[in-house]
């Protein structure tokens, strides 16, 4: 075989050529748009509505800490700190999507229109969700880490099938992204071209793991090349970039673009739950340093500055907030009357042997319980 020959025979070879990443990776630079000249083209209703969500969003987290105290809830993982996140991704969906939240997301349930008291139903111990998913498009609350990511993926493409107009938005945490299942969706999304948004709440923290020991890559968006999925890093403490950046991958899903992976950079202000004790993994100057960057002061400040809210205008969404608290606390000061034998409905369409054996076992013991009284 000649030099030629050669050549020609390895240019003939079928392997595909690689493809350029860089259409894919993210900016180096973080989307910012919080006191920049970009807001200044956004909606004033828009950004008051905005404001308002993550003034609602913090009193809900602060007055379902309370009642876990209390004893009203078993636990609560808070998002405080994180509502900028939460409201800009419901804010970002049109009524026909579909929210994929995990057990932190209870802000984005409830700003999505779910009632706080359904919201927090999982978390009281209460039978299933506490709400209709299909009524509200919401997924029940995820508490396995990423297991509902695959979900999206699947309902996204269903629809696509099926000729309707939506998209699923999951959310998760930087945690997440070290599980199996946020890797199959991202594969699952990128392959099928699936009309999804991942959202990662990257807080710095997997519980009491930092993200150092999580993962090597440059960034959590980075992840996304290696599936052929888009990325972008953004501020997830501005509110307003972190609604434009997403408001922009839902639309792009929406139009056939496809999925988009979307870190955003935020922090847990409070520990990972009631149960946990978040000064034994990091320092009081690490938390105090996040507190300039929280959300809603900075929010605030801005649209004062702006001259977009005004002392009526604060009174009027701390007055939503506090009736927003109220109702949680006259709706949770009572605990629910739980029928055990609930826990057996809507598990599958048809009752397996297993499932029936179980409940005719516990309805015998709760038969010789009463018996016994």
């Amino acid at each position: 075989m000649t030099v030629q020959q050669a050549a020609e025979r390895v240019a003939a070879d079928p392997w595909p050529s690689v493809q350029d990443p860089a259409p894919l990776l993210p900016d180096r630079a973080t989307v910012r748009m919080l006191g920049t000249r970009a807001a200044d083209g956004v909606d004033p209703a828009l950004l008051r509505e905005l404001h308002r969500q993550l003034v609602i969003g913090r009193r809900f987290n602060e007055q379902a800490t309370a009642l876990t105290r209390q004893g009203r809830l078993a636990v609560y993982p808070s998002s405080r700190g994180q509502e900028a996140c939460q409201v800009a991704a419901a804010l970002a969906l049109r009524p026909q999507d579909w929210l994929f939240p995990t057990y932190r997301d209870t802000v984005s349930v409830m700003a999505r229109g779910v009632d706080p008291v359904q919201t927090l139903t999982l978390l009281r111990g209460d039978w299933h969700t506490g709400y209709d998913p299909v009524e509200h498009r919401v997924a029940p609350l995820c508490t396995p880490l990423a297991t509902h990511l695959p979900h999206a993926v699947g309902l996204a493409h269903a629809a696509r099938l099926c000729g309707d107009d939506v998209v699923a938005l999951a959310l998760t945490g930087d945690g997440g992204t070290s599980e199996g299942d946020f890797h199959e969706a991202l594969n699952f999304a990128g392959v099928l071209r699936a009309p999804v948004v991942f959202l990662i709440q990257n807080n710095g923290y997997a519980i009491s793991v930092p993200l150092a020991k999580q993962s090597a890559a440059p960034s959590l968006a980075h992840k996304g090349v290696g599936y052929g999925v888009p990325a972008v890093q953004v501020d997830g403490n501005d509110v307003i970039a972190v609604h434009s950046v997403l408001s922009a991958a839902v639309e792009r899903a929406r139009a056939g673009g496809g999925p988009t992976l979307v870190e955003a950079l935020t922090y847990r202000l409070d520990a990972h739950t009631n149960a946990d004790d978040a000064s034994r993994y990091r320092g009081n100057d690490e938390v105090e340093r996040w507190r300039a960057h929280d959300p809603v002061v900075n929010m605030e400040g801005y649209m004062r500055a702006a001259g977009l809210l005004d002392e009526d205008g604060g009174r009027q969404a701390r007055a939503a907030a506090e009736s927003m608290a109220a109702h949680m606390r006259a709706e949770l000061a009572e605990d629910p009357i739980a029928d055990p034998m609930e826990m057996f409905e809507h598990v599958f369409a048809e009752p397996t042997p297993q499932l029936r054996d179980q409940r005719s076992l516990l309805a015998a013991e709760l038969r010789a319980e009463a018996e016994h009284r």
